[in-house]
């Protein structure tokens, strides 16, 4: 246990140095380079590499490079982006949201390969259940990851309009290269079984795997907690938070944020050994659906300060939920088609930020929440029918399991 925790640990740190720096960067992008529209075409261009990457890139380079190596040379992809913000202009800004998007999907892909690997060969050794183990990396990844986003905004609110100038980024790079473990995929035990699968048939693999029912249903998850992600952080700040309090406040608001995600994280990791995960996904859906509800009905006001912060902080324990639920239920449902499984995960959760920061500016704040709500429960019905597919399959090995054992008996007893 001790050195699959401190590999966790080593790379919840290294995604923790690594947002401290970008996400800074990222909240203000529109803000700091508003001129001729610079910080919104790079916002733009990230994720339309993202998408991009996410088709191709994450299952290539897995196989050929490892995670480890992967995640190395998809953190320098933000670590150029960084740079770039050092002397910024169309020159710069452009290609390196390019590269930056290159890297996110085989960056997150790696990470989401390795916590799920690490989790199941834990469980093999010591006899536990690998859906336990692998929910329980996440939750632990989440709670230091998530503080990420507590710190970008405490520094975003402290100097505001200011370029963040971390050096973060590198140390995370350092970190991961020198301390994280190499670790073999449990279908890439032997060299021979890495070299037989033909360079089209991995380049294609994220595409092939939608022939798998379980996952065209699944995808309406990432695309939810996309459009979830985005809702907060861009109408909630703006339309409530910014109008009523000012924009002094967003960045305390989303610390309560990310707080709360943080702390909830760890426990729904620990706490889905013995709840089950439909129970935390009924958690997660019944919070947003009332934050949604409450939203709809709410006229804020100045003098209703706490309720500012309720919102996200129930927003928060809603979100821990997707974060961590949805990523360790990716690993084990697809765990022969991991890489492509969460390259497929980050596609669709890229696919909803663009689409829901794509209408922001032409639908109103009640339309954006009853999209969220029906999106939410096309997601919840999907999720619902998995779920329901699986308990039947289970069922029916269960049955084939009895009904052996007494065929083989009829069969002796004839002889």
């Amino acid at each position: 246990m001790e050195r699959s925790l401190k590999n966790v640990l080593v790379l919840s740190f290294g995604f923790l140095l690594l947002f401290i720096a970008y996400g800074g960067l990222q909240s203000l992008q529109s803000s700091l380079y508003s001129e001729e529209g610079l910080g919104v075409a790079a916002l733009s261009t990230l994720y339309g590499g993202m998408l991009l990457s996410s088709m191709f890139l994450p299952p290539i380079l897995i196989k050929k490079l490892g995670c480890k190596w992967t995640i190395v040379i998809a953190m320098c992809c933000y670590v150029t982006f960084t740079l770039g913000n050092f002397y910024a202009s169309w020159y710069t800004l452009i290609p390196t949201s390019i590269l930056l998007g290159l890297g996110a999907a085989p960056l997150w892909s790696a990470q989401g390969t390795y916590l799920t690997t690490m989790g199941s060969t834990h469980a093999e050794k010591t006899g536990k259940l690998g859906k336990d183990v692998v929910s329980q990396y996440f939750g632990i990844f989440f709670l230091i990851y998530q503080s990420a986003g507590g710190f970008g905004n405490l520094i975003s609110s402290l100097v505001f309009g200011q370029t963040p100038t971390q050096g973060s980024g590198f140390l995370a790079v350092l970190l991961i290269a020198l301390f994280l473990e190499p670790i073999k995929d449990a279908q890439q035990e032997s060299e021979g079984e890495k070299q037989a699968s033909p360079f089209w048939s991995t380049l294609l693999s994220t595409a092939k795997l939608f022939r798998d029912k379980r996952l065209c249903l699944l995808v309406l998850l990432p695309l939810y907690s996309g459009f979830q992600q985005a809702f907060l952080a861009g109408d909630y700040t703006r339309s409530y938070i910014t109008c009523a309090l000012g924009i002094q406040f967003v960045g305390y608001v989303m610390i309560c944020f990310a707080a709360v995600n943080a702390l909830c994280s760890v426990l729904y990791g620990k706490l889905a050994q013995y709840t089950g995960r439909i129970a935390l996904f009924a958690l997660g859906a019944v919070t947003h659906l009332s934050c949604i509800i409450a939203l709809l009905l709410w006229k804020p006001h100045p003098r209703q300060l706490p309720l500012f912060f309720v919102f996200p902080g129930l927003w928060g324990a809603a979100d821990a939920v997707w974060q961590t639920q949805n990523n360790a239920l990716f690993g084990v449902l697809f765990e022969k088609n991991k890489e492509a499984a969460f390259a497929s995960y980050r596609l669709w959760e890229a696919l909803g930020f663009v689409i829901a920061f794509g209408y922001s500016m032409f639908l109103c704040v009640s339309v954006k929440l009853y999209v969220l709500l029906g999106v939410l429960s096309l997601a919840m019905a999907a999720y619902g029918t998995v779920e329901y597919l699986g308990s039947k399959k289970v069922a029916r090995l269960r049955t084939e399991e009895q009904t052996k054992p007494a065929e083989e008996g009829a069969t002796q007893t004839e002889i």
